[in-house]
């Protein structure tokens, strides 16, 4: 009981500091998910036990650049960059591959391409049109919120096949399709009150969250597994760490920032 109600108010404080950022101004947006971006690279470093400063040195310049210049071409270079590497990272989960990084030039690749270059895209993702939406950000953190909630209690409740036991032994194929319908209703929902695009479209973003969310939750699991620990950090009571706060939606990011900026 005591452990419910440390993980609910620090959930509660970790939503209402994300939601008031993104509706006060695009600045406190910013510094706030540049704050989550250094703490995930610090939280991935101890994972993969990456040493020195390279890579929050890289994600600073990143972060001038993105802000700078939104629709370049080395932007749209790293969105490339990071799709490719996020299939990869798939075909590494499903083809149960240990992802292996031998030295330090190894890993510090590999943070670039899995925390690095993902999050540059979250921060990105309500910049629609080189105008800040951010609305448009509430409505995607809302699908994903309910797609992690609804798994989790279709999953504990009536969940019996698992979906990938040797990462993750907790989800199930029943949880993750209750997360699914529900962020799909959700997405629904939202496409009544957000017109920036149709209910096609968001049906289709909500897919993409859910489905990608998912996975993305599964490949830091496996990350976590190889290093044999169970939470990223412990800045968040009962969660862990921010990064496993924010493993679904890194992993989400591009994909949907893609989909809304080239395809729709």
């Amino acid at each position: 009981m005591r452990n419910l109600l440390r993980r609910s108010f620090s959930g509660i404080v970790y939503i209402l500091l994300f939601i008031s950022s993104i509706l006060f101004s695009q600045y406190t947006y910013l510094i706030l998910t540049s704050i989550f971006g250094f703490l995930c690279i610090w939280e991935f470093s101890k994972i993969i036990n990456l040493k020195g400063f390279a890579s929050y040195i890289i994600f600073a310049l990143l972060l001038f650049l993105i802000i700078q210049r939104q629709e370049s071409y080395p932007v749209v270079l790293i969105l490339g960059i990071t799709i490719l590497s996020g299939i990869y990272f798939l075909y590494q989960l499903f083809a149960k591959k240990v992802t292996t990084f031998r030295n330090d030039r190894e890993k510090l690749g590999l943070t670039i391409r899995y925390v690095i270059f993902s999050m540059a895209f979250l921060i990105l993702l309500p910049f629609y049109d080189n105008v800040f939406h951010p609305y448009l950000m509430i409505s995607i953190l809302s699908i994903i919120w309910v797609n992690d909630s609804f798994a989790f209690l279709v999953g504990k409740n009536i969940g019996k096949n698992k979906l990938f036991v040797s990462v993750s032994p907790n989800k199930t194929i029943e949880g993750f399709l209750g997360g699914l319908v529900f962020a799909l209703l959700a997405s629904l929902f939202i496409s009544k009150y957000n017109t920036s695009f149709s209910m096609l479209n968001w049906l289709v973003i909500g897919f993409i969250v859910s489905v990608f969310g998912t996975l993305g939750d599964l490949i830091e699991s496996k990350f976590k597994r190889q290093a044999n620990i169970k939470d990223s950090g412990n800045l968040m009571p009962g969660h862990g760490g921010i990064l496993d706060r924010l493993d679904s939606l890194l992993f989400v990011a591009p994909f949907v920032y893609l989909y809304i900026n080239f395809i729709i």
